[in-house]
């Protein structure tokens, strides 16, 4: 078993370093690192080849699990080419895309306030295609463009998406209940 815990999760899989991944490759690659790497193989081994087969089966799983979401993908892909997102720290956002914060989170606390049910539903599906189109914005910027700036504004708006919907999430389960 050569497990390389310093390889970057695409060549860990053999995949190239782009955004837009074949995903049926990720997934056949994942299962065939799983079958060597599983600690359960190990568990008649001394304790420390147990210790490191548990450390490469944990580096694959996080490597799986960050190719196979587009904005983890995203933010992977920026930091090995040295753009950090800083979502906590980075307030330097353009005004439209705060103004576009507000009137979302505005309309999801007025939706949620008249528990309108059918108004989140209709928000969420609208965020779902932002979402989409966001993903498509990433692939171009960091695909074929290589503009990895950009890219870390996208991500950062695509993050805001993703909260937003498990916002309105929670606020249809509070409905339910």
């Amino acid at each position: 078993m050569d497990v390389d815990l310093r390889r970057d999760f695409f060549s860990l899989f053999g995949l190239p370093r782009v955004f837009a991944i074949d995903t049926e490759a990720l997934e056949l690659a994942y299962r065939d690192l799983q079958s060597l790497v599983h600690p359960d193989r190990y568990a008649h081994l001394p304790e420390t080849e147990r210790r490191l087969s548990m450390q490469w089966a944990t580096h694959v799983n996080e490597g799986y699990r960050t190719l196979r979401k587009p904005l983890a993908r995203g933010r992977y892909l920026l930091s090995l080419n040295g753009v950090e997102v800083d979502s906590e720290s980075n307030t330097a956002m353009s005004p439209d895309f705060l103004m576009e914060q507000m009137e979302w989170r505005e309309a999801v606390e007025e939706a949620r306030t008249a528990e309108d049910a059918a108004e989140l539903e209709r928000l969420h599906h609208r965020l779902r295609q932002l979402a989409g189109e966001m993903v498509e914005t990433l692939r171009g910027q960091i695909d074929a463009h290589h503009d990895y700036h950009g890219a870390a504004e996208s991500v950062r708006r695509l993050m805001f998406i993703e909260k937003l919907q498990h916002d309105i999430d929670d606020a249809l389960l509070g409905l339910e209940s």
